[in-house]
């Protein structure tokens, strides 16, 4: 394998061409004559090609030269980039933050928190990634985001994340005020395999839960809907399509105006861990661990978050 080009050889070989002058490019590079010259002949050298020809005392491209030139000041801009964009990094709230999320994460906690992050972070260029919980680790481990707002992944695949805790909450029965189980104000447990359960989709943690939930219970979920929209969800469970699973902190506004009526799946309760998640071994940037304590304090705000305990 051959050597990688020499940075100082290109520099000089690119003011040599800009400037068509070995006594003009070393004043440019604060260098002397014979540095230059050194340098392109070892740049020839390396190449084995010639790049430049002497006609008295200017210097011309050769053909070779000339195609060599768009390489050379492709590259130099790229290191200044490069050099630039470090630089960026070292200057308080610029640099970037990639965050996934489910569809109800984006929606109901992080405009709160990404309004609070902006504040500390004007410059950060930020990319939101929704998808479901398996896409969400998946990006993970392919470190195509940084973050990820997910539920407490399984092992073994939790054993490659480091996963924040942020709150828990309660998958519970979800019907329109009229269903029947809303005017009884409980679900029987013989009624629940005849009535249409409208669910979340089922490559879906949360419809993975639920399946489980309900066959431990040893009750058989036949008749179902699945979508990929909680708000879609919760449209069709006021109009009196079914009874939904889901958690009664997205549909709040909902349950407190009287539109659905919240009940439990049955005497024992089926929760869910939510927090933020990485990739274990990678140390975080301040923007990130402050993106991470916003999410606490977002999830605090909702009221969603475990109380903490006391020493």
């Amino acid at each position: 394998m051959k050597p990688t080009l020499d940075s100082r050889q290109l520099h000089a070989f690119a003011a040599l061409a800009r400037r068509g002058s070995f006594t003009l490019a070393a004043k440019d590079l604060f260098l002397t004559q014979s540095a230059v010259s050194h340098a392109i002949k070892a740049l020839e050298s390396d190449l084995g090609t010639r790049l430049l020809d002497r006609v008295g005392r200017r210097v011309l491209l050769t053909q070779a030269g000339e195609q060599f030139l768009r390489h050379t000041e492709k590259i130099l801009r790229e290191m200044e980039a490069a050099r630039a964009g470090l630089e960026t990094l070292t200057k308080w709230g610029h640099g970037r933050l990639r965050v996934g999320a489910s569809t109800t994460a984006c929606q109901h906690i992080l405009p709160t928190v990404l309004r609070e992050f902006r504040q500390s972070y004007p410059k950060c260029v930020i990319r939101v990634e929704p998808g479901d919980h398996g896409q969400q680790v998946e990006l993970l481990r392919g470190g195509h985001i940084d973050l990820a707002i997910v539920l407490e992944p399984p092992a073994p695949v939790g054993s490659e994340l480091v996963f924040v805790p942020l709150f828990q909450d309660e998958l519970r029965f979800l019907v329109a005020p009229m269903h029947s189980w809303a005017k009884l104000g409980r679900v029987p447990r013989e009624a629940i395999e005849s009535e249409t359960l409208v669910l979340y989709n089922k490559s879906s943690q949360t419809f993975r839960l639920v399946a489980e939930y309900f066959r431990e219970e040893k009750i058989l979920l036949s008749n179902t809907i699945e979508l990929g929209s909680m708000e879609a969800i919760k449209e069709l469970v006021k109009i009196g399509l079914g009874a939904g699973v889901f958690a009664p902190w997205i549909a709040r506004a909902e349950i407190e105006s009287g539109s659905l009526v919240s009940l439990p799946l049955g005497a024992r309760k089926l929760t869910r861990h939510w927090g933020v998640a990485h990739r274990k071994g990678r140390r975080l940037a301040l923007a990130e661990e402050t993106f991470v304590g916003l999410c606490q304090s977002a999830t605090e705000t909702l009221g969603l978050s475990e109380p903490r305990a006391v020493a």
